[in-house]
C-alpha cells in the first residue's frame, strides 16, 4: 500500500489539509470541507491535522 496521508500543495484553500484528506480517501475536497464545517469539534481537529500531517513534498503553486 503506497497511499499516505499528506497535505496537498495543489488543492488547498488554507493549508492543504482538506485537499490531502480528500485525495487520501478519493473523494471531493468540497465534501471534506463541508464535513469540517458541520463537525462539532471542527477547529480543534483541523488545527491538530495542520501540525501532524506532513507536506506532500511538491512545490506549492
Amino acid at each position: 500500500m503506497d497511499k499516505k496521508l499528506r497535505k496537498s500543495s495543489t488543492d488547498k484553500a488554507i493549508t492543504g489539509v482538506c485537499g490531502g484528506v480528500a485525495d487520501y480517501f478519493g473523494i471531493s475536497s468540497l465534501g471534506v470541507r463541508l464535513i469540517f464545517i458541520f463537525l462539532p469539534a471542527n477547529l480543534l481537529i483541523y488545527i491538530l491535522l495542520v501540525f501532524t500531517i506532513p507536506n506532500d513534498g511538491r512545490p506549492s503553486l
